[in-house]
């Protein structure tokens, strides 16, 4: 975080911290540190912001859990080493000590597979019992199924503090983003067992934290995820309803709003959201789509200070 810093006041830019978290239990509680160098940096006078998504899990390729080393030359020459020997008992000792990931305090338990299209029946299931159903040792069946991935699978770590989540969710400098994908509940996009960040995570805020929760309020929570992160992205005419401004607008249920998916069933819409118009069409009616694609790319300028 000091070095994101330096480079933004050395460089005369504007930083956003994506996506601010202390991973592994040896680091809860340092998300409060982190703001408070971001709160240091705004007093300064510098543009230091962050965003959050609302989950105590983080999702990224399996391939990470090798040691850095592993990972150099690109996918093929990663694969390479996976099949020889020599190379996988020097990954092995080189993770005696723990990876990058598993450093962080996290178990095999604590790793799960979330897109295997090679192995279709390892999604959804810990490496632990991967492991244990294979009887290998868990590192040697992470790295088979890397291998047999082509170095393409995924998995969700539990890793991350519910008291650091909330610490960040209310802090005043931090907006709210998904940092999922586009999916669908069937077709090509509803395939695997991703991170439910995709389908829930603002109906989860809305519905748990602001509503069932009161850890902010709802005016406040739909601040973080529309006017400010347009604003941080330079986009005049979104994020806000006002003459002039795009017609984005999403017509919700405060009391019913609620997100479904789970990290064992992700491939769930939220509950609760009953209208969806965007560039002025409307895309969803009475909790339907229209089949309507009036979404573009939005290409923004510099963000102007964003005062929060």
């Amino acid at each position: 975080m000091a070095e994101a810093i330096r480079v933004g006041r050395e460089g005369d830019l504007p930083v956003q911290v994506s996506h601010i978290k202390a991973a592994g239990r040896p680091h809860w509680g340092r998300v409060a540190d982190a703001l408070r160098l971001i709160e240091a940096a705004r007093a300064e006078g510098l543009d230091v912001m962050a965003d959050v998504y609302p989950y105590t899990a983080s999702s990224t390729t399996l391939r990470t859990l090798l040691p850095d080393w592993a990972l150099e030359g690109g996918i093929e020459a990663m694969l390479g080493r996976l099949r020889d020997p020599a190379e996988r008992t020097r990954i092995r000792a080189d993770l005696t000590g723990g990876s990058p990931i598993l450093l962080r305090g996290l178990g095999w338990g604590d790793i799960m597979v979330a897109y295997s299209p090679a192995r279709p029946d390892c999604q959804g299931r810990r490496l632990s019992e991967i492991a244990a159903a294979w009887k290998q040792d868990p590192l040697d069946a992470a790295m088979d199924l890397i291998l047999a991935e082509g170095g393409k699978g995924y998995m969700i770590l539990f890793q991350l503090d519910e008291a650091d989540l909330r610490r960040a969710l209310v802090h005043p400098a931090v907006m709210i983003g998904s940092d999922g994908s586009a999916l669908a509940v069937e077709g090509e996009l509803g395939q695997g067992k991703p991170h439910p960040r995709s389908y829930g995570t603002f109906p989860r805020v809305l519905g748990r934290y602001a509503r069932d929760e009161a850890l902010l309020s709802l005016p406040e929570a739909v601040m973080k995820m529309t006017s400010l992160p347009a604003r941080r992205l330079g986009l005049a005419d979104r994020g806000v309803l006002a003459p002039g401004a795009r017609a984005d607008v999403v017509a919700f249920d405060p009391a019913r709003v609620r997100d479904l998916a789970t990290y064992e069933e992700p491939h769930r819409y939220a509950t609760g959201v009953a209208h969806v118009v965007v560039n002025g069409r409307v895309v969803i009616a009475g909790g339907e789509h229209t089949g309507a694609l009036p979404g573009r790319v939005l290409r923004g300028g510099r963000s102007p200070r964003t005062a929060a």
